[in-house]
């Protein structure tokens, strides 16, 4: 896949499977929520731009807004797509399994719901599918090969896999390995600074063990490492109270200040150091953020440019133990 504009190193590409992505992929979930399609189009622009072309979403995004029912996200999407008429030079992941109306993973659930993603964004394929969370009720077997089925009907290019046990996991791979059918080559698993048990030992393990890229979520535990939550301060967020929780605990004012000094030393912002701890991380292909609105960006983007010592990135390590 080649981009119309040649890229810096300092926006450097990696290998996702098939895929090449960037350093950081832009979180779509405040597409149709936080952010009003303007808003959002704004910010996708200005991604694209500093460098960036992977995207995520899921298909219920944001069904848990009132009067929303999921798929906002992606119709943002979809529509900033047809403005722009770059979809060739963007990596669109999209996930299965969440949506209201289409809950699971059953083989029909999949064969439905990848049909109405794909009219929502407004394209005839996805560059990354992910299941959105284990469904223990249907072997690995069903969903695997509904999802290869997509893979040779050229819907879905790669497949990767989010909120599933290890052992879950290596069996979906062992599956796909033994009878020769899509493979998972990206996990998306809950991991920042502030939640590293999320995701390290058994589950980090598998994806090391396999070659599968992490692209965590939460990347900056709901704005949390963004240093904006601070004692005694107040923000006018959707996300404030989740974020206020870190800072009760002795975890979270620790790492803020391992942020602060890290931060120091290069001139950047919390938020860019946090994301580029995350990049350090063996298995991590790209971390997620998202920007509800331009000034938000800068921050987020300069993790491509931001290389830490071994010694910054052993005091994050230590402080957030």
């Amino acid at each position: 896949m080649t981009a119309t504009h040649t890229q810096s190193s300092a926006h450097a590409h990696e290998p996702l499977g098939s895929l090449s992505v960037s350093r950081l992929c832009l979180g779509g979930n405040v597409f149709g929520w936080t952010a009003d399609e303007a808003e959002s189009f704004a910010v996708l622009d200005a991604y694209v731009a500093g460098g960036g072309n992977f995207i995520d979403t899921a298909d219920v995004y944001s069904a848990w807004v009132p009067g929303n029912k999921g798929g906002e996200s992606e119709t943002v999407l979809g529509n900033w797509l047809a403005a722009r008429g770059n979809r060739d030079d963007v990596v669109i992941a999209t996930k299965v399994g969440a949506h209201p109306d289409h809950k699971g993973l059953s083989a029909a659930t999949i064969k439905t719901a990848v049909d109405l993603s794909l009219s929502r964004l407004r394209t005839d394929y996805i560059d990354l599918y992910y299941t959105h969370y284990d469904d223990e009720s249907v072997e690995v077997g069903e969903f695997l090969t509904a999802l290869d089925d997509l893979v040779r009907a050229g819907k879905v290019r790669e497949i990767g896999a989010s909120n599933i046990s290890a052992s879950r996991l290596q069996e979906a791979l062992d599956f796909s390995d033994r009878e020769g059918v899509a493979r998972y080559v990206a996990l998306q698993p809950h991991y920042n600074l502030v939640s590293r048990d999320t995701y390290e030992g058994e589950l980090a393990d598998v994806a090391a063990r396999n070659g599968l890229g992490a692209v965590p979520y939460y990347a900056l535990a709901s704005g949390f490492l963004s240093g904006k939550y601070r004692p005694g301060s107040t923000v006018d967020s959707a996300r404030a109270g989740k974020a206020a929780e870190y800072l009760a605990t002795e975890r979270g004012p620790r790492v803020l200040e391992a942020l602060d000094t890290v931060a120091k030393a290069h001139h950047a912002e919390p938020a860019t150091v946090a994301l580029a701890w995350l990049a350090a991380q063996p298995t991590v292909t790209a971390p997620i953020a998202s920007a509800r609105t331009l000034a938000q960006l800068p921050a987020l983007l300069a993790v491509g440019e931001l290389t830490l010592t071994d010694t910054e990135l052993a005091l994050l390590t230590e402080a957030s133990a």
